[in-house]
């Protein structure tokens, strides 16, 4: 199938793409990798009047540390996230989570800002944006706003961006040498889609764990934090019954989607034996 009619715009600066936006954002998608956006238009599952392709615009394919945060444009490729020292260097977790991300040739186009604001509750980077205690950037005609991970994401494909606004960038805090980090997955193929993914990381300062934060996508209809499994964590050991407390306490909070994929008591299995996994890794760490 092919996409309906469109209009095509190619805005050579950000103030092009947010008057754009601003002029009729209800009817307008921004085109940046278009690894899902393109074959959902093809599919007939949204149908935009209006494609705003920003792949021109200059700064916003940027990698940096900015007052200690590691800063990532929103057009960086993926294929780049993963080739980046620096992102290796403050963003180990963030590496290890795009072993498992697509195939590359999506990578290879597919960008990161367009993985988070497309926000599919499957996907790795809005798990790890949560165990990173990420920042989101947004833009419009009427300014900057910065909203936390764990307040972007709020259902399918749903994000907190307001229609005029453009994903401009992400912000990852700075980690302590406490800092461990673990990331574990199951799909049905490398490269798809995780049935459940966990991305957990915490501190251990005088052998007790603290500021836990557990992301997973593929239980939810988006990319949810587990507060009460990371309570069990935080001021624990992480011994390994400890870690298997807190993975059954995550098993026992989720309530899984059934798909043609797995069936919910399979996910919550899964829940428990990969959050254990991410936490023994993590703590090895």
């Amino acid at each position: 199938m092919k996409p309906p009619p469109f209009e095509y715009l190619r805005p050579i600066d950000l103030e092009g793409v947010l008057a754009a936006l601003a002029q009729d954002s209800e009817a307008s998608k921004i085109l940046a990798g278009g690894q899902s956006l393109i074959p959902m238009m093809n599919l007939r599952m949204v149908a935009p009047k209006r494609l705003v392709d920003i792949n021109r615009v200059p700064g916003l394919n940027h990698i940096r540390i900015d007052r200690d945060q590691l800063v990532i444009g929103a057009l960086v490729r993926h294929t780049d996230v993963m080739a980046s020292p620096i992102v290796g260097q403050y963003a180990p977790l963030l590496m290890a989570a795009y072993g498992h991300v697509a195939h590359r040739p999506i990578r290879n186009r597919g960008t990161i800002g367009g993985n988070l604001a497309h926000a599919d509750p499957a996907s790795e980077l809005p798990a790890v944006m949560l165990a990173l205690d990420a920042e989101i950037v947004l833009h419009s005609r009427a300014g900057e706003r910065r909203v936390s991970a764990d307040r972007f994401f709020l259902g399918i494909f749903e994000t907190a961006a307001r229609a005029d606004e453009l994903l401009t960038e992400i912000r990852i805090p700075p980690t302590s040498g406490r800092r461990r980090w673990g990331f574990e997955e199951m799909s049905q193929r490398q490269g798809d889609f995780a049935l459940v993914a966990v991305a957990a990381t915490f501190d251990v300062d005088g052998g007790r764990c603290a500021h836990t934060h557990l992301g997973y996508a593929g239980v939810a209809e988006r990319a949810v934090r587990i507060a009460a499994a990371e309570a069990v964590l935080d001021g624990s050991s992480p011994h390994e019954a400890v870690l298997e407390a807190v993975a059954a306490k995550a098993a026992e909070a989720v309530n899984p989607p059934e798909d043609v994929h797995a069936d919910a008591a399979y996910r919550r299995d899964l829940v428990r034996a990969l959050t254990r996994r991410a936490l023994s890794a993590a703590a090895r760490r």
